[in-house]
């Protein structure tokens, strides 16, 4: 199998912090209440359907109308999304600025709301460096679907073999290897470079 020359990136929890308790730490100060909250009202199942085009509103709306009691709560999804983040991983941003000086070619591949990808997009100079970004909630296709990583390849013009696809989602690394892509599962940050190293991208 040839080696990569091009990198793939996942954005949530690779090049930015996301975790809703980051939010809802501050709305629900008991830890109990605030574990309740997000594991039986705002869950990520629930919150899937933006990451694929629908909006905010609407999503919010029909929740609210489940749990009117948490009416507020769960507005605040949408009203404070950027409290989700707490900035981005300093190993990632390095890698990807040093991968540019290498003419090593970049792109984002992530599953997020057209509603919210700009102001996230906005939270570190990382993202200027990437080539492109494939963004699910504008193509109305999200990871670990295949359509998605055969979105990046065409747009792009790279096939999965070239490519090393970082991610800190277990099922959509499977999916990638599955498709042929080269992978590193993103969970520990120190652990970056010294894999973008050993597959000779820096």
């Amino acid at each position: 199998m040839q080696r990569p020359n091009t990198v793939v990136w996942d954005v949530g929890n690779v090049i930015v912090r996301w975790d809703p308790r980051t939010l809802y730490s501050k709305i629900f100060p008991d830890p109990v209440e605030r574990d309740r909250f997000l594991a039986h009202v705002c869950t990520m199942a629930w919150h899937g359907p933006t990451d694929c085009g629908v909006t905010f509103a609407d999503n919010c709306a029909a929740l609210s109308a489940e749990h009117p009691e948490h009416a507020a709560a769960i507005d605040a999804w949408r009203a404070r999304w950027p409290e989700m983040f707490s900035g981005p991983i300093p190993e990632t941003e390095a890698a990807i600025e040093a991968l540019q000086a290498r003419g090593v070619r970049q792109y984002a591949l992530t599953n997020m709301s057209h509603e919210t990808c700009e102001d996230t997009f906005a939270m570190s100079p990382a993202f200027d460096r990437l080539d492109g970004r494939i963004v699910s909630g504008l193509e109305g296709v999200m990871k670990p679907g295949p359509e998605i990583f055969e979105l990046v390849c065409a747009r792009y013009g790279f096939a999965p073999s070239e490519a090393l696809f970082v991610d800190d989602g277990a099922g959509n690394i499977a999916a990638a290897r599955a498709l042929g892509f080269h992978v590193h599962h993103f969970t520990d940050p120190a652990a970056l470079r010294p894999a973008l190293e050993a597959f000779g991208l820096l």
